[in-house]
């Protein structure tokens, strides 16, 4: 009887969890090096735990997969996946060795049910790459990469989430993880995934997931996940409230490690960097929003950073400055 319920418990799980995840992209930075995962799906029995660790893996430093649609418990064909990265092959190997290569049980070992997406660094730091779309997977289902991106979905409404989270990641400025966010925004309406159109949401359950390159392996820099929601409750929207909870600690505490002296100030203004910085780059913005300098990124070699802005008028402007830590943006007065 115990073999009988286990069998008929498996059955369950994997019934619960066809289709998983809807819509996801993964993607990397080339210029910080940062790379991430955001996703959602109208998936039922995962509870508080979500789909976060069921759907993607990370290898800080050299890239990430996502892997979905008619998934096994544990998802061993992304656990090959990222085996395949380690061992060196890129984007478009690792899609090729898996649809040779099925070892999922869930739709009897036929990649033409799954949906892969990849993105990696080369020897040389340059992003890659790649996605699958199997066949059978249920519709509306595409994938779609760009030079640093790919982003998929399967039992979607239409192909207007698709679109809708591409356009976000490439139309918005910011970290790695203010574009993820942003994409994810994209396919927040009802019935994205359609599973859940009759109780307008997107989806039941998200996620945000972000390594900068020289974090641990399951230690990211940010880990941002929604669980299982009742009927009616948009987790895209939960998402996003962690996410700019998450913004608003980080810059308090990046905030406490710049200093801006003197305020007022009339010739050059400084900034008093605290040792754990290791490079900056800013922005100087009149209190219109026009940017007036930029600098971009390098590295800090000294505690003192000095600004010259002799040439500005008199009045309030506002200094953004990224860090490897974090952002913060500072007042300061020209007198």
């Amino acid at each position: 009887m115990k073999t009988i319920y286990t069998f008929l418990l498996a059955i369950l799980v994997t019934a619960n969890l066809a289709a998983q995840d809807t819509f996801s992209i993964i993607a990397v930075d080339p210029v910080t090096g940062d790379i991430g995962s955001a996703g959602a799906s109208c998936v039922t029995g995962v509870g508080s735990a979500g789909i976060i660790d069921i759907i993607t893996d990370i290898i800080p430093g050299r890239g990430g997969v996502n892997s979905q649609a008619y998934v096994c418990i544990p998802n061993t064909n992304l656990q090959n996946a990222i085996a395949q990265m380690e061992a060196g092959s890129s984007p478009s190997e690792i899609i090729d060795y898996l649809l040779t290569n099925d070892s999922c049980a869930s739709a009897g070992f036929n990649p033409e049910y799954r949906q892969y997406g990849i993105a990696d660094f080369d020897g040389s730091g340059n992003p890659r790459t790649a996605g699958w779309t199997g066949s059978l997977a249920d519709d509306y289902k595409e994938d779609r990469q760009g030079s640093n991106f790919s982003v998929q979905g399967n039992i979607l409404l239409n192909q207007t989430v698709i679109d809708n989270m591409e356009a976000n990641f490439n139309n918005t400025s910011g970290t790695l993880a203010d574009k993820l966010m942003a994409a994810m925004q994209g396919a927040n309406f009802a019935g994205a995934d359609s599973r859940c159109l009759a109780s307008g949401t997107s989806s039941t359950t998200a996620y945000l997931l972000v390594y900068h390159s020289d974090d641990a392996p399951n230690a990211p820099y940010l880990r941002l996940n929604v669980g299982q929601q009742a009927s009616g409750i948009e987790p895209i929207d939960l998402l996003q409230d962690l996410y700019n909870n998450f913004l608003s600690v980080e810059e308090n505490t990046i905030a406490s490690k710049i200093q801006l002296f003197p305020n007022p100030a009339t010739d050059k203004l400084s900034l008093n960097i605290d040792a754990s910085i290791a490079s900056l780059s800013y922005e100087l913005i009149d209190i219109s929003g026009k940017k007036l300098i930029t600098n971009g990124a390098k590295s800090v070699n000294k505690k003192t950073f000095d600004i010259n802005i002799s040439g500005l008028n008199t009045g309030i402007y506002f200094l953004r400055v990224a860090t490897n830590l974090g952002d913060t943006t500072l007042k300061f007065i020209k007198k």
